[in-house]
């Protein structure tokens, strides 16, 4: 593999640790050719990035379309079940063209907070009333298609949603989500093509949107294929409650039964676990992707990442509702949330959060080349400034320190994907004008 093209970086994560000086080269195929520490001053020619660059973080959790509900939902009080309300009236304004506009905008927007690869947890695939369009995967396609407008890799996350509950007919709203089994489901994702930014893989939304006789129509279909899998997981009570009296297991139990977990197979949110499903997830090795700034703007609970980490479930994090884009955060909320529970400092270290924002998070999508600054794995980074007002001052060799417990997403100033710059400066280089596409995107679908 031989270099194309050279990026210095002022420090960068190694994984372990903060090297200065570091000639980063970059082949043809947009992978990391060679990795060389001490390389004191710009080599000739070379791309000067100046800050901290880590490896491109990756979302492990998203609905684009939530990202229409920010600050609308922050109106007066209520409940899960409530905020649901009003998802279901955006996501009935959603057309295949106005969905790739938004899309693309908040693609767009996770480019600028250092996002190189997203999670799309989709699960509108039809026409309000549940009428297949002319193409029935136009609703991901146009995902798709809005990743590569925005410069980003993404996985598809093709989601069976065939229920409003356990033994209950979708509803109203939810017909636009269902493909009436899991056998159809799984027919019309077959017609899903990756491409060399996307990846499909599959997602069971909730043990209570899909029959448990259905589930491993759904788990068969991602392990043939080798393809991530993803499924929200005990993210209320409510749900625990409806599936111990329907089926007399808990969630994680039920999945168990039905082949679902495993090393492919992440659970999103895993916020209300018993013991014995701590345990189960841990010994499947299945993934956890927590979502703090959803699970906390939701008032969901504060999952027990610690104790399923070290139970054997690898951990990876989210944006999920967008409630803010910032995976800095997120990192940083998963160590402060345990902080609070346990009235104890220091569950992860620096290296850990930001090892659960790329290396790890990129794995649950199917993608185990990215995540590292190393010779071999995709040429996806990102770098954060070290002389904003939130980062001055401290040590660059704390540069991991300052990016997790300091930095936030206003202070990404580059992002690479693939040796190709996305952001640069600040400013994305394919989409002129970022907040004005999320503005008229947004106002376009909330009805």
């Amino acid at each position: 593999m031989t270099a194309q093209k050279t990026y210095w970086l002022e420090h960068a994560w190694l994984g372990e640790h903060v090297e200065p000086g570091v000639a980063l080269g970059v082949s043809a195929d947009g992978r990391i050719a060679e990795v060389r520490t001490g390389a004191d001053t710009p080599p000739p020619g070379a791309e000067v990035l100046r800050g901290l660059t880590v490896p491109g973080l990756a979302n492990a959790h998203s609905h684009a379309f939530h990202r229409a509900l920010r600050s609308t939902v922050q109106v007066g009080s209520g409940t899960f079940w409530t905020w649901r309300e009003v998802m279901y009236g955006v996501a009935q304004n959603l057309t295949p063209d106005s969905y790739f506009a938004l899309a693309r905008a908040v693609y767009a927007e996770m480019a600028l907070a250092g996002i190189t690869d997203v999670g799309e947890f989709h699960y509108v695939h039809h026409a309000p009333g549940g009428t297949p369009y002319a193409d029935p995967n136009a609703m991901g396609e146009a995902l798709i298609e809005a990743a590569a407008a925005a410069g980003i890799r993404i996985t598809l996350l093709d989601t069976a949603y065939l229920a409003a509950g356990f033994g209950e007919a979708p509803n109203a709203h939810q017909r636009r989500f269902s493909d009436g089994t899991a056998d159809a489901w799984a027919e019309r994702v077959s017609a899903l093509k990756p491409r060399e930014h996307a990846l499909i893989g599959a997602a069971v939304h909730s043990v209570r949107a899909v029959p448990a006789g259905q589930l491993a129509t759904v788990a068969a279909w991602a392990q043939e294929r080798q393809a991530p899998l993803h499924v929200h997981l005990s993210e209320q009570t409510a749900e625990n409650d409806a599936c111990l009296a329907a089926h007399g297991r808990t969630p994680t139990q039920l999945l168990a039964d039905h082949g679902v977990l495993g090393p492919g197979t992440t659970g999103v949110h895993n916020t209300h676990l018993t013991d014995e499903d701590i345990a189960l997830l841990g010994a499947t090795t299945t993934g956890t992707c927590m979502c703090p700034t959803t699970e906390r703007d939701l008032a969901d609970g504060i999952g027990p990442a610690g104790r399923l980490q070290r139970a054997g479930s690898p951990l990876s994090l989210g944006s999920d509702s967008h409630a803010v884009i910032d995976l800095l955060e997120e990192a940083r909320a998963m160590e402060l949330n345990e902080r609070l529970r346990s009235r104890t400092r220091g569950h992860w270290t620096a290296n850990a959060l930001l090892t659960a924002a790329t290396a790890d998070g990129h794995a649950a999508l199917g993608r185990p080349d990215a995540g590292r600054l190393e010779a071999g794995a995709l040429a996806d980074f990102t770098t954060i400034a070290l002389d904003t007002v939130r980062t001055a001052g401290p040590l660059p060799r704390l540069g991991a320190e300052t990016a997790v417990f300091a930095a936030s997403a206003a202070d990404v100033r580059h992002t690479v994907v693939g040796g190709r710059h996305i952001v640069r400066d600040g400013a994305h280089t394919l989409v002129g004008d970022v907040a004005g596409a999320l503005s008229e995107a947004i106002a376009a679908v909330r009805g």
